[in-house]
């Protein structure tokens, strides 16, 4: 039997393990006992990760839908007819008239090169990637308050933490390793904060659990930096050494006293208080979020003011410290890190520098678009104008993953030309033109980026199913078929390539990473050992800037006749779209239904039992599922996980965007429910 080293393909968080093969199958699955992430554990997804992979559901040739069923074909059959397509449509309407989705859940040389032939093949800048739904508001706000938009601090100084605040982030379901990690600081003395409306696991073993009304983060924030400036806790010689705009700052912080944050949050003003002492107090204080910040109109704002407290207080730029956004998906920090974001390339140089646009144009042998692309929301909402009429999607599953799924699945319907490239058949190739079938994480090599910006490699264990491809090879043919060259023979060359072009990654070569656990960008030159931790002497972009932000409702406020609020996320078992766990029978059999949590006395008013079957609705769609009901979620508040597709909680929830970043508001709607009429 041999055991291969690879990377968990799940979670951010980037674990380290071994898959077990014999004769050509994956039996099994152990963990890496040195890595520094996990070290000699995992999840219950990560020891069940490799059941998916030569799933009988599998896709193992090309399909061509012919009327209302699709029929296998060639691989040259079905790239002719891509190529055919899309050159038709940019000849007719232009480039922009074509939209590209790359994906979190492939290889960095992947999202490259998926990058590559939007801009250098197609001639767009519209591709963009599931970031837009999830860290996109990370990626916004943490650019204008430090210049650089991912977690500064690293996952193995969790431990020695003193204070570990979490906001918005479910951390022991969304991303256990991390988790592992602040509980064994808790086991050494470190007070546990926990903010969220939920009382997940983590908010169970917290010092104090801040239970706040979803969308009022910043009034919650605000409050907490309002004790802090009155109560002399804020670290002056910080301030005015290594940050600006502190006066306009302090103004706007002024208005939310603790009273008023209870007002509006629901946490009691004293409870504000003592957290406002313990995290200003304490040096060793770090700071995480997920989405429960990020995905909300008000997103952007939401890390902003994230991002006022840890300077505020010095918490950042230096060991033990920092603001830490956790990753959702196992290489969506990598995607970011590559450019598929309709207005950066590698690196986040900016489409729109000259100076950058040069040196790609130069590397790529081409012209390259001058103006930012569409993000995925615009690109539906274009493509139901007609102004968009193709897309290329890579490992995304919006019909599922998107809000306000009927608008989503009409977006799609309307184009000329979708084309679908995954692993199975999932709700959105089944809207298709052409699929095509890529290759696992198990049968390819490349790198994936966690979520402390590790960039580690993965390791081809077994070949590929059937004909299917490495994304990276199937992008380079079909480019080939619309007469551009991408002459790669192997992963390592494509990243050779963006070390060229990518002055954060330059020392990230493959032949590096076989010599350790990764590397942690910037990684600048090949003698470099990488960050653990950023803004060390200086933020990225010189002084970091304290950004104002006002607490702004949400954008959809209950009534009579939606009295209830809906957030939605991830639990323990599944994972986003159940495309891989609910091929898995050890997950599936853990978490096969979707369930409805609802606070007890909300669900004794409406005659709602345990493991009732009850109706939700929306103003945009309803869906049934089985009522949970228990007291770890506060009253007019329900939670649905996103997980399955009988029950796809995306019917329901606002397509409403964040100005800046144009992410969703996924963790506020207002709902309805009732029991359901089904027998």
């Amino acid at each position: 039997m041999d055991k291969i080293p690879t990377i968990c393909p799940y979670c951010g968080c980037g674990c380290g393990l071994y898959l077990h093969v014999n004769k050509g199958c994956i039996v099994g699955v152990s963990p890496s006992r040195s890595h520094p992430v996990n070290k000699g554990s995992l999840c219950v997804k990560g020891w069940n990760c490799h059941e998916f992979v030569q799933h009988p559901d599998r896709l193992k040739y090309p399909l061509i839908r012919k009327k209302n069923s699709f029929k296998r074909a060639s691989w040259d059959e079905a790239l002719d007819y891509i190529a055919k397509g899309l050159s038709e449509i940019k000849g007719a309407s232009g480039p922009d008239a074509i939209g590209i989705l790359s994906s979190a859940k492939c290889t960095n040389e992947e999202n490259y090169l998926m990058m590559k032939f939007a801009r250098a093949v197609i001639g767009t800048n519209n591709i963009d990637h599931c970031a837009r739904l999830c860290h996109s508001s990370t990626v916004g706000g943490l650019a204008g308050a430090f210049g650089s938009g991912a977690m500064t601090n690293s996952i193995s100084e969790i431990v020695d933490a003193k204070v570990l605040f979490v906001i918005g982030s479910n951390t022991t379901e969304q991303h256990p390793m991390i988790a592992m990690h602040m509980l064994d600081a808790v086991n050494r003395g470190a007070i546990l904060i926990v903010a969220d409306p939920r009382k997940n696991m983590l908010a169970e073993l917290a010092h104090v659990h801040l239970s706040h009304r979803s969308g009022t983060d910043v009034a919650l924030l605000n409050s907490i930096m309002n004790v802090i400036i009155n109560e002399g806790l804020v670290d002056i010689a910080f301030v005015k050494r290594r940050t600006k705009n502190f006066d306009e700052f302090e103004k706007v912080v002024k208005h939310y006293p603790p009273e008023t944050g209870e007002a509006i949050t629901g946490v009691p003003a004293d409870d504000i208080k003592r957290v406002a002492r313990i995290y200003a107090l304490e040096n060793r204080s770090m700071l995480f979020f997920a989405m429960g910040i990020t995905q909300h109109i008000t997103g952007v704002d939401n890390v902003r003011a994230c991002a006022n407290l840890t300077m505020l207080t010095a918490h950042v730029g230096h060991a033990i410290s920092g603001l830490n956004p956790l990753r959702g998906q196992n290489n969506v920090q990598g995607a970011c890190d590559m450019g598929a974001l309709p207005e950066v390339y590698t690196g986040y140089q900016r489409v729109m520098d000259i100076n950058a646009r040069k040196k790609f144009a130069s590397t790529w042998g081409t012209d390259l678009p001058k103006r930012p692309g569409l993000t995925l929301m615009e690109m539906l909402n274009a493509s139901l104008k007609n102004k968009l009429q193709a897309m290329y999607i890579m490992g995304e599953n919006p019909v599922i993953s998107d809000p306000d799924s009927s608008h989503t699945q009409k977006a799609l319907q309307r184009l000329k030309l979708l084309v679908v490239q995954d692993i199975f058949m999932t709700e959105t190739a089944r809207l298709a033109h052409v699929v095509l079938p890529a290759a696992s994480f198990a049968e390819k090599n490349g790198t994936f980026t966690n979520t402390e910006r590790r960039v580690q490699k993965i390791m081809r264990a077994v070949e590929p199913l059937g004909e299917s491809m490495p994304d990276w090879r199937i992008i380079c043919n079909l480019s080939k078929h619309m007469g551009y060259a991408m002459d790669y023979n192997a992963a390592h060359e494509i990243m050779e390539e963006i070390a060229l072009l990518t002055p954060s990654y330059r020392g990230v070569l493959h032949h590096r990473l076989d010599r350790c656990f990764g590397l942690q960008w910037p990684c600048t030159d090949v003698n470099h050992s990488g960050t653990p931790f950023l803004h060390r002497k200086n933020f990225t972009r010189g002084l970091g800037v304290f950004i104002p932000v006002h607490y702004v409702p949400p954008d959809e406020q209950i009534d009579r006749h939606y009295p209830f609020v809906l957030t939605t996320g991830r639990n323990y078992f599944q994972y986003h779209t159940g495309t891989m766990t609910r091929r898995t029978v050890t997950l599936e059999r853990e978490q096969p239904e979707c369930m409805v949590e609802i606070n007890g006395e909300d669900a004794k008013l409406l005659g709602i039992v345990n493991r009732a079957k009850i109706r939700v609705s929306t103003r945009r769609g309803s869906i049934e599922a089985i009522a949970h009901v228990t007291d770890n979620i506060i009253r007019g508040t329900i939670f649905i996980p996103f997980h399955f597709h009988e029950a796809s909680v995306n019917l329901l929830t606002n397509p409403a965007l964040d100005p800046h970043a144009k992410i969703p508001e996924y963790k506020v709607c207002a709902v309805k429910m009732e029991l359901s009429h089904e027998k």
